[in-house]
């Protein structure tokens, strides 16, 4: 017993010790953006550099506006495409999919997962880009709606094994009840399980959200890195992340901490829409409670 004792004592230790660093380490970040980013926010002018929409560091002109929108407008378009197919994706995954070939389907999707960014941008650059180039009939294929179809397939596997595994630890209790009254097989899923799963669906959202906005290597290869106001779906735009990967290896003196602050301000995104997806979470688990 105290054998038992002492081994469970050092586990508790170990579980500590790994929480602490995961913590310490997004301390250490958080403090390393603010102390580098916020004094350049402060000369720039935080109103000048938010709002600002020009992005001229030879001419020490650093406005983010046009990246902060190409960042959300380039997010959105994948959410739009992507949330749709992936829910519907889990839904016939957990549900509907037949044994044969659930197993060849997971794998499938599982190895969605794991691919490189640099190979999807290479397929967007390969395959995308010149099918919205011959449909549209533009010039360049390098457009804003390139990036959010490209961003839209690489977000599904998050979302979809998430989505999945929420409805899978649905209770099949309310699947049974649904049909006891009545209702048929589909009817059952879409208006019992789907709901019942809704905060693991919101997190998959959020994953998702958080998988778009912080993609770099393929957005900097199909969306055209244009550092102008965004002008439309068939228009290059320029985000957050391309733009500072994009001038960081160059970049000094106040250009290279305008970069940095322009991470604050990414990481601030974040930070907000993981609170909004806690708060519609606790939401969602009080409503079905």
């Amino acid at each position: 017993m105290k054998a038992n004792a002492v081994k469970e004592r050092i586990m508790k230790i170990v579980f500590l010790a790994a929480a602490c660093v995961s913590v310490l380490a997004v301390v250490l970040i958080c403090v390393f953006l603010f102390v580098n980013g916020l004094p350049a926010m402060g000369e720039i002018g935080v109103f000048d550099f938010l709002f600002g929409k020009t992005w001229k560091p030879g001419n020490n002109l650093y406005g983010i506006l046009p990246m902060i929108l190409g960042s959300i407008y380039v997010t959105a378009g994948a959410i739009i495409i992507g949330v749709p197919i992936a829910l519907l994706t889990a839904i016939f995954l957990a549900k509907f999919c037949p044994k044969k070939i659930y197993g060849f389907c997971k794998a499938g999707i599982n190895l969605m997962a794991g691919v490189p960014s640099v190979v999807y941008g290479f397929f967007g650059l390969v395959v995308i880009v010149p099918l919205v180039k011959q449909i549209f009939g533009i010039r360049s294929g390098m457009t804003m709606l390139t990036a959010s179809i490209l961003l839209a397939i690489m977000i599904l596997p998050t979302i979809i094994g998430v989505t999945e595994s929420a409805l899978q630890s649905v209770p099949e209790g309310y699947y049974e009840g649904a049909l006891a009254l009545g209702a048929t097989h589909t009817q059952s899923v879409y208006f019992t399980m789907v709901p019942a799963a809704k905060s693991g669906i919101i997190a998959g959202i959020v994953l998702g959200i958080g998988r778009a906005i912080g993609e770099t290597m393929a957005v900097i290869m199909v969306a055209g890195n244009q550092t102008r106001m965004p002008k439309g779906l068939l228009e290059g735009v320029r985000t957050l992340t391309s733009n500072i990967v994009m001038e960081m290896g160059y970049a000094a003196d106040l250009h290279r901490e305008a970069l940095i602050a322009t991470g604050v301000v990414l990481f601030v995104f974040i930070m907000i829409i993981n609170l909004i997806v806690s708060a519609l979470k606790r939401r969602a688990v009080n409503e079905q409670s």
